[in-house]
């Protein structure tokens, strides 16, 4: 062999893992920079995608600032950081198999596509965590099962706790616009408006996005629905277990709670910070430990504005966005939730009676649903009604009433070790599901058998989600055709494979929208988990609740 032939072979060979790596690095040229990611099989993925400049330093407590556009190569090959999240301390169910890494830098979005998307669907993910907690970058969300069945998905990050939900009067004052807090909700609108300047790059569809979430995403997809700011920026939305709970008001004292501005003060008190500089130079950490040490809790805060009255009351005006819902809870949602669930009494007249003194005239339809002869297990149904069932019908009678397919499911499928730990179909047990991830989401998530019927489960359950984003209506191929949300209120029962029934919970909506009702009418009530046991003495019968 002549010494040409050598080095072209030798070049040739030196040349071949360039190569491999290149075609391992999938490069998008998008409006915000230039990307590389890496080729999972047929899926492209790109991680760590900045949306927003790091809101830090005088940034903190502002709405998201646009991230300044990019010309070299970005590597977006690793998550981003998490949002800064109090210390965890005693592991629970939902602990990760190692603590995540965090920063207040952390505005940052992943996608997944296939490898030759065009004008393909997208699924906006919006993690779960009570807005304190949480990430994008936790292993149930892989969004590889959903992307080979030809959709995009991107999950996004966005503050959480104090520095993403804490409303002041200093802030307001100092906006401009004479509002505050919704920090970590202006966030998502910026990662939708990122999404739709930027998909069609990765080959999605701008006119065809769905929002997703679970829990406190969920609660988020409906903050999105209910906000003006969000609308024209989503076409389908899905929510796993929300909760259409009261909110705190700007400016003003109601439903039992002090108003968003009072309850930072409080936690200006709280953490002996002698003005809004005093706050801001605070490390992100322990604010945000200190202020879950007081209590603080985020949420919303009806302003006006990004958020401009009680959901209930948006969704009844028909002023929430106009769009298709897929939406639905879990049987056993409080048994990995105790916390909500209220001191068990000692007996069951103990139960009754305090039942008949806090409902009064609604005492005996309670009762029907949540007997004293089952008190335990009433214990743990009414919260999960009052949060995350009634709220779920509610989404689908109140899209419906748009002209809009709603599509309802109870989740309601278990396996031994988790019947073994007393967490039957438990809050986020339908995710593994749903992403294709069927393995523990961390150590101490019940071990789930990797059988063909639990592959088979998912399979279908990823079938009908990507789907319902690619079209608006859940298919999948040799299981049962989900009907809409109709006269006969139809929905889908996952057990160990789905069916479809009518009828949820008879009685279940109406009780919980009667006491909602009332307590909003009255104006002094919250609506949340203060039900059951820990219910306040429902208002008197008020026109026009039930």
């Amino acid at each position: 062999m002549s010494y040409r032939r050598l080095f072209l072979a030798a070049g040739a060979l030196l040349a071949a893992p360039a190569a491999a790596a290149q075609q391992s690095a999938p490069l998008v040229r998008a409006p915000a920079g230039p990307v590389a990611g890496a080729l999972n099989g047929d899926i492209r993925v790109f991680k760590g995608i900045p949306y927003a400049q790091a809101p830090i330093g005088t940034l903190r407590w502002k709405p998201p600032v646009p991230a300044p556009a990019w010309t070299a190569v970005r590597a977006a090959t690793d998550f981003g950081p998490a949002c800064i999240q109090p210390t965890p301390k005693a592991p629970n169910v939902y602990s990760p198999p190692v603590p995540l890494p965090t920063s207040e830098d952390c505005l940052s979005l992943n996608v997944w596509t296939p490898k030759n998307a065009d004008k393909t669907p997208v699924f906006v993910w919006i993690h779960g965590g009570s807005l304190v907690a949480g990430s994008s970058r936790e292993v149930t969300y892989d969004g590889s099962a959903l992307a080979k069945r030809g959709v995009i998905v991107v999950s996004i990050n966005y503050r959480l706790g104090a520095l993403g939900w804490m409303a002041h009067p200093s802030l307001s004052r100092e906006s401009g616009q004479h509002v505050s807090g919704n920090y970590g909700l202006l966030d998502q609108i910026a990662a939708l408006q990122w999404v739709r300047r930027n998909i069609t790059a990765f080959g999605g569809d701008a006119d065809n996005v769905t929002i997703a979430g679970e829990s406190a995403g969920a609660l988020s997809v409906m903050f999105l629905m209910a906000s003006p700011t969000a609308r024209g920026l989503f076409n389908k939305a899905v929510a796993e277990s929300a909760y259409m709970i009261s909110l705190p008001e700007l400016r003003r004292a109601a439903y039992g709670m002090p108003s968003g501005e009072a309850m930072g003060q409080m936690l200006q008190a709280g953490v002996q910070a002698p003005d809004l500089a005093g706050l801001r130079a605070m490390s992100a950490q322990e604010l945000t430990d200190r202020a879950a040490a007081l209590g603080f809790f985020p949420i919303a805060t009806v302003d006006g504005d990004v958020m401009p009255a009680q959901m209930t009351t948006t969704f009844d005006a028909g002023k929430q966005a106009a769009v298709p819902i897929l939406t639905g809870f879990n049987q056993g949602e409080i048994r990995s939730l105790r916390m909500l669930a209220a001191k068990a009494p000692a007996s069951a007249a103990d139960y009754e009676k305090t039942i008949r003194a806090r409902y009064g005239d609604m005492a005996d339809a309670f009762l029907r649903l949540y007997p004293a002869a089952d008190y335990k297990e009433s214990i743990l149904k009414a919260p999960r009604d009052a949060l995350y069932g009634w709220t779920a019908e509610r989404l689908a009678r109140k899209q419906q009433a748009l002209g809009q397919r709603a599509y309802l499911y109870l989740f309601d499928h278990s396996y031994p070790a988790m019947d073994a730990a007393d967490l039957h179909a438990f809050h986020a047990s339908e995710l593994p599901y749903v992403f294709g991830t069927v393995k523990p989401a961390g150590p101490n998530w019940p071990a789930m058998p990797d059988t063909p019927a639990e592959h088979a489960l998912s399979n279908t359950m990823t079938d009908y989600w990507a789907s319902f984003a690619t079209t608006g209506v859940p298919v999948s191929q040799g299981a049962p055709a989900w009907p809409a949300f109709g006269q006969d209120r139809a929905f889908l029962h996952i057990t160990d494979a789905p069916r479809v029934e009518t009828a949820l919970m008879p009685g279940m909506f109406e009780l919980n929208e009667t006491v909602m009702c009332r307590r909003r009418t009255s104006g002094k009530q919250a609506w949340n988990w203060n039900v059951g046991l820990a219910a306040p003495t429902l208002p008197a019968k008020t026109e026009g609740c039930g």
